[in-house]
């Protein structure tokens, strides 16, 4: 793994940090692809018994993917290609037959928001945050394997307000959404809890677990299955997003057009 993605594993555990801080820990393809053979290897590797993610530092668990590398958008097939590539690394670790936990300090956001969404457990820090503030951002939208998870998980009014108000839920709000089990103190005291949950569910039944998580992955299928790539294409090939993008680069307010 390159030091954008740090691998440390300790007895059976599997502690994966999202290391950009300098960058609010925003995801790079390299990073993305880094946790998807973290994932799918994990299904083999028998000496993993659970994987640990959480984000260098505590301003930030991930801030979303880096919005550098969408300035070279420019069709719908960039825009589904993208949509595929994200899709598939978001699968893996939600089908990975592993327990994964989230360990969130700071800022969960955009695509940082969606790794913590298909872990299957998620602690925070006092200072934790989540949301897809993409409303006020790039004009974008979310995949609909994405909106059917949020769905699931939070319930479609929630997802409406988080979207609608580019808000992030603090960590009292997460917990009473379902999205934090726990909410902890500080940064020291979210990584010493989330290695002692890891080793607490490392001594449980496999099996149930695995079991645990394929049922709720049966209930989540179908709403994925709905098409949404037409408006994956409306957005990301909208004048919206290129000047949401151009904007959010040159840190001014975007200038929404709704074309």
């Amino acid at each position: 793994m390159s030091d954008e993605l740090l691998i440390e594993r300790r007895d059976g555990i599997v502690f994966v940090t999202l290391n950009r801080p300098q960058a609010r820990n925003a995801m790079t393809f390299p990073m993305y692809e880094g946790l998807y053979k973290l994932a799918t290897e994990a299904n083999t590797d028998d000496s993993v018994k659970v994987i640990v993610i959480t984000g260098a530092g505590d301003k930030a668990f991930a801030a979303g993917t880096d919005i550098s590398q969408f300035t070279n958008f420019k069709t719908a097939a960039d825009a589904l290609a993208y949509e595929e590539k994200i899709d598939r690394i978001m699968t893996a670790l939600e089908n990975c037959q592993k327990p994964t936990i989230a360990a969130i300090a700071g800022a969960a956001t955009g695509g940082g928001a969606a790794i913590a969404s298909v872990c299957d457990l998620r602690i925070g820090a006092a200072n934790a945050r989540f949301g897809f503030p993409i409303a006020k951002t790039l004009g974008n939208c979310l995949s609909m394997a994405n909106y059917a998870r949020l769905a699931v998980m939070m319930g479609p009014a929630r997802v409406m307000d988080l979207v609608y108000t580019a808000r992030l839920l603090g960590a009292e709000e997460m917990k009473a959404a379902g999205l934090l089990s726990e909410i902890l103190p500080d940064h020291a005291a979210l990584q010493a809890r989330a290695e002692e949950l890891a080793r607490t569910v490392m001594g449980h039944a496999p099996l149930t677990m695995r079991a645990t998580k394929e049922a709720m992955r049966r209930l989540r299928a179908p709403l994925r299955e709905i098409h949404g790539d037409d408006l994956v294409e409306m957005c990301f090939t909208s004048r919206d997003f290129a000047e949401g993008v151009e904007s959010f680069l040159a840190r001014r307010p975007a200038k929404w057009t709704g074309r």
